[in-house]
């Protein structure tokens, strides 16, 4: 057995315990009295599909607070990259046997669905209005089953008012400050100048100021993330994160790019960096875990990737380390579009287990958890230890607020999020403050490091999102990847799909390290060309008609 099957196999063995004791016995949701209020605690347990650093359950400041004012505490299980996922959940599937809450992956959303493993949350709403007003009609019906019943909570699609994030989290191509301070601050535009503008900076610092090598560009592409290979030449071409696709906004037709021209050149620049030395050669063997050491060490300057994947990687850096996103684009004259609009994503969620034993409670649980009392403490902490409100209403953290959090050691103990169950991003509900101090304008803008703002001065912008630019509206359609990622084998399409993305993590790595790039790229179009990957695209395109007539 493998290292991959031994931490799935241990974490599904974990997991049946944490079942045995909050799921489906006579303990099942279980009471414990509180040590600091002698009130009575219910007893949740939940498995995420989540990479979260875990909080100190034993003793953690908020969450006892949160119970004491809920009566309710979650115990919380993340599932590592690195696990096999599919087995984890299809154990519990065989067994029949579930943790309370569940918030799996899109695929295994939907399995477990047909397996009947969730409540219908709909059934509560009436009690819990506050869970349907997350979102509006139409997009509840998006996640509608086909028995008519709504059995899971999108996450990171309910915003209040507007949104309040001046950090791009999304995909882009990302530099160290340190790089563009030692340019002057370039124009970038083309993978020529981003490139460019690293090799470089490599020719003149070949290594950091303890000897160590720096790499130049990083590529993380495993069986877990492969995005930040394979689909770059969507964002080149100035299309918008679909994911799967392209779609023609004249003819609705989604299209393949994994072949286009852009895709060839897209190749043929990792080749040549590749060839030179600029990219990691150890790249398409790291683990997840290894590639956020790599980013963790400071020693990455460049790289491709979504900002939520790596920003925990980061927290620990030096600010002339700090990673500031380009909107790079083929020719350096489309427009590039890596931003987007709050898009609604209802691929997968957070349900209530039919192992449940007191599913009102489990569903008063989630209402609560989005109260705005409640949801402040999470965000936020608590008034007068995590900030101070201002006069006007407005929040404030003084520098040893603002410290404790951004500290890892402090958040495990004091602070819980509850990170993978429902939430309102965007505004507070007093409508004055951001949800979160991060995204609150007067905490934001005094502790950016200074080399930071001297970067943001010369390139003319305040915030790492005026960097790219401003998002149009989404498309009725967007984002696509919510309906792939639902994808099973199942289907045709599906297995198509299952096909395409093979061949891609078979060959796109081997067509990177080839010395011979002109016959990898022909083994890679041979293959795919085997493939009927015009039956997945076209149910892909049916899938637009559908949205666009909601």
């Amino acid at each position: 057995m493998n290292g991959k099957k031994l931490l799935s196999a241990g974490i599904a063995a974990a997991l049946m315990l944490s079942v045995s004791a909050c799921g489906t016995n006579p303990e099942s949701s279980k009471s414990r009295k509180s040590s600091d209020t002698g009130s009575t605690v219910k007893e949740f347990s939940g498995i995420y599909a989540a990479r979260i650093k875990q909080i100190n359950e034993d003793d953690n400041d908020i969450q006892k607070i949160i119970a004491e004012k809920t009566g309710v505490v979650l115990h919380q299980q993340f599932i590592p990259d690195e696990s096999d996922i599919d087995k984890i959940f299809s154990d519990m599937m065989i067994e029949n046997k579930y943790p309370d809450y569940m918030a799996p992956d899109a695929s295994n959303c939907q399995k477990l669905i047909k397996e009947g493993a969730f409540i219908p949350l709909d059934n509560y709403w009436a009690d819990y209005p506050n869970i349907k007003a997350l979102y509006t009609d139409e997009e509840w019906d998006m996640v509608r089953a086909a028995d008519g019943h709504i059995y899971y909570i999108p996450l990171f699609s309910s915003e209040n008012i507007h949104s309040t994030n001046p950090v791009h989290s999304g995909e882009a191509f990302w530099l160290q400050v340190k790089v563009l301070e030692w340019g002057g601050y370039p124009e970038l535009k083309t993978l020529d100048d981003y490139f460019g503008l690293i090799e470089s900076y490599l020719e003149a610092n070949p290594t950091d100021e303890n000897g160590d090598p720096y790499y130049g560009y990083e590529i993380e592409a495993n069986d877990t993330w492969f995005f930040a290979l394979d689909n770059p030449p969507m964002f080149l071409d100035g299309y918008p994160n679909d994911g799967c696709c392209i779609v023609d906004k004249e003819t609705h037709e989604a299209k393949d790019y994994n072949l286009s021209p852009t895709a060839e050149k897209w190749f043929r620049k990792l080749n040549e960096e590749y060839q030179k030395g600029v990219i990691d050669p150890e790249c398409f063997v790291l683990t997840t875990d290894q590639y956020q050491q790599r980013i963790a060490s400071g020693r990455v300057l460049g790289m491709v990737d979504q900002r939520w994947n790596f920003n925990g990687a980061t927290t620990s850096l030096p600010d002339d380390c700090t990673y500031i996103p380009f909107g790079i684009t083929i020719d350096g004259k489309i427009t590039e579009h890596y931003r987007e609009q709050n898009a609604f994503n209802g691929s997968t969620g957070v349900g209530v287990s039919i192992s449940c034993t007191d599913p009102d409670g489990a569903v008063k649980f989630l209402s609560d958890l989005i109260t705005p009392e409640i949801h402040r403490l999470r965000f936020w902490g608590v008034e007068g230890v995590d900030y101070s409100v201002g006069p006007d209403g407005v929040f404030e953290q003084n520098e040893e607020q603002y410290t404790n959090w951004k500290s890892d050691e402090y958040k495990k103990n004091h602070a819980c999020e509850y990170d993978y169950m429902p939430q309102i991003q965007g505004m507070d509900a007093d409508g004055i403050n951001a949800y979160t101090p991060s995204n609150q304008p007067n905490i934001y803008y005094t502790h950016l490091p200074e080399c930071v703002k001297k970067c943001f001065e010369a390139y003319g912008v305040q915030t790492y999102t005026e960097m790219l630019n401003e998002p149009p509206e989404n498309e009725p359609w967007y984002p696509m990847w919510s309906f792939s990622n639902a994808v099973t084998d199942e289907t045709d399409y599906g297995r198509v799909m299952k096909q395409i993305d093979s061949a891609k993590h078979k060959n796109l790595p081997l067509i990177v390290m080839s010395e011979d790039f002109e016959t990898a790229w022909g083994n890679y179009l041979e293959e795919y060309g085997q493939i009927d990957s015009q039956l997945y695209f076209n149910e892909l395109t049916a899938e637009v008609a559908r949205r666009c007539e909601k």
